[in-house]
């Protein structure tokens, strides 16, 4: 069973970038897909982008597209983040997730496994 664990939340000021990794433990994180989903206290958790197996395909929400990147080191087992121009609206609990179809499903209901999360807080 695939484990994932994200790391690289803290805290930060409005306009500040901050960088998201998600360590897979299987050698299976190179065919899946991978996505990223995030909570904000009372509110349920929604997508924020996912990536392709290969790479080579994305989906961003309409709130973060332009400001977050999704990537992916298939080598290292590893997905990332790259968050920028951060607003106090994307104050939540990250999550990675996978899948083991090509599909960038946007519901958390398709994704197999997940990790804990880690909590961004943009805050001045």
């Amino acid at each position: 069973q695939e484990q994932l664990a994200e790391s690289g939340g803290g805290l930060v000021q409005p306009g500040d970038s901050l960088r998201l990794s998600c360590t897979a433990s299987e050698r299976s994180f190179s065919t899946n897909t991978m996505a990223w989903f995030r909570q904000a206290p009372g509110k349920e958790r929604e997508f924020v982008a996912a990536i392709s197996w290969t790479g080579g395909t994305t989906k961003y929400s309409d709130t973060v597209r332009g400001r977050f990147i999704v990537s992916r080191d298939n080598i290292n087992n590893t997905a990332s983040l790259q968050m920028n121009s951060l607003e106090p609206e994307d104050t939540a609990l990250y999550y990675c997730a996978s899948r083991n179809f090509a599909y960038l499903s946007t519901e958390v209901s398709d994704y197999d496994y997940w990790g804990q999360g880690t909590q961004v807080t943009v805050s001045s």
